[in-house]
């Protein structure tokens, strides 16, 4: 069965780190794009940032662009996202999701709640 799960979310303080996971089973890695979107109460669901199948080439949204820094390891099915320097406004659920270029599969993992807060 196709699974992402992701791990690392928690409750920091304003300008600390944290390094979100995504475990992916259950399908061909490496031939999919990956990404983190993000979801506040409220508040449209918005791309964080993505990686092609190699990692190649990364993209990022404005907002976070210098301080989130994602990446992946093919070998371990694995896709990351390093987020430092942490704003309160970053506060979301954030989710793993997984894309086949040119292809209608898609995945998405359940998300892990990430709380900025002083």
């Amino acid at each position: 069965q196709v699974q992402l799960v992701e791990s690392g979310g928690g409750l920091v303080q304003p300008g600390e780190s944290l390094r979100l996971s995504c475990a992916a089973s259950g399908f061909t890695f490496s031939r999919y794009i990956m990404s983190w979107y993000r979801q506040a109460p409220g508040k449209e669901r918005e791309l964080v940032a993505a990686i092609s199948s190699t990692g190649s080439s990364r993209n990022y949204a404005d907002r976070v662009k210098g301080r989130f820094t994602i990446s992946r390891d093919n070998v371990k099915n694995t896709v990351y996202l390093q987020m430092n320097s942490l704003k309160p406004e970053d506060t979301a659920v954030y989710y793993c999701y997984a894309k086949r270029g040119f292809q209608h599969d898609e995945y998405w993992g359940q998300g892990t709640q990430v709380t900025i807060s002083s």
